[in-house]
């Protein structure tokens, strides 16, 4: 990431948490709003009292939900981030609920941290900032053997999230790219035994809801964090949809790279 990047990213990330109150930073959501399937799935799959004793690091970690949930889980975490803010906003959210957890201000280009030092890596919503390559070289340097790499992040592939996207150009970087096919051969080439799942298919006709009946605008609410907000209200449209994704990702596998987001997940051999 050149400087100008970095300082494009750094300011845009700084100026999200100094608007963001640590109490309203929902924790406990990526377990239980049923707008968070990434998560609900990643938990379910790794199960949640493994997370204890381990050593996480959260690179990314943005407004700190991750970092936090894993502590109030008993794992040992360190949250980074590029943007000082948000390093400072997670340290904050951590003390509401009476959790400790480390932290460095950094780039996941250039991790601070010592080879195979960590159990898990969690990355969420963070490789479409960066160069691919070089974050997951770094990754795979700091996790320990047999590590466990976990990410999340948007597709480049649907033309109605594209549209999207060109509509919320107040909420987002511009240094953004959603990934593609080819940061799935990347990961392949990094780890192994590496899984993937699509989420957010027909379920993103929530964010139609939101454009032509509730009339947000897109480049000053975040969609992304009102869904998870708006989980109770939401939940009689989302539920049928998601069950209605689940059918098609398994009836047609390909439509996964037509979905939002993509969990990818690996271990280090």
């Amino acid at each position: 990431m050149n400087k100008e990047i970095q300082l494009r990213e750094e300011s845009f990330h700084d100026e999200w948490a100094k608007d963001t109150p640590p109490l309203d930073v929902n924790v406990d959501a990526l377990e239980k709003a049923c707008t968070m399937p990434e998560t609900r799935y990643i938990i379910e799959k790794m199960g949640k009292n493994n997370f204890k004793n381990k050593k996480i690091l959260d690179v990314g970690c943005g407004c700190g939900e991750a970092s936090v949930y894993f502590a109030k889980q008993g794992a040992c975490v360190t949250a980074s981030d590029i943007s000082g803010g948000m390093v400072d906003l997670t340290l904050r959210v951590a003390e509401c609920h009476n959790v400790k957890i480390d932290s460095a201000v950094c780039s996941v280009e250039e991790l601070p941290f010592e080879d195979n030092s960590f159990d898990i890596v969690y990355a969420a919503n963070v490789l479409h900032h960066v160069d691919i390559k070089k974050a997951l070289a770094e990754i795979k340097r700091v996790l320990k053997k047999d590590g466990i790499f976990i990410a999340w992040d948007p597709l480049k592939y649907n033309p109605a999230i594209n549209l999207y996207r060109r509509l919320a150009d107040g909420v987002r970087t511009v240094d953004e790219h959603p990934l593609d096919i080819e940061y799935l051969r990347q990961v392949k080439n990094n780890f192994t035994d590496v899984t993937n799942k699509g989420f957010w298919f027909l379920t993103n006709l929530i964010f139609v809801k939101y454009f032509f009946i509730n009339r947000l605008n897109p480049s000053k609410v975040r969609y992304w964090k009102k869904v998870v907000d708006d989980a109770d209200n939401v939940k009689n449209l989302y539920m049928p949809l998601e069950k209605i994704d689940k059918f098609l990702l398994k009836i047609f596998p390909f439509l996964k790279w037509l979905c939002w987001n993509m969990v990818v997940m690996g271990r280090k051999g």
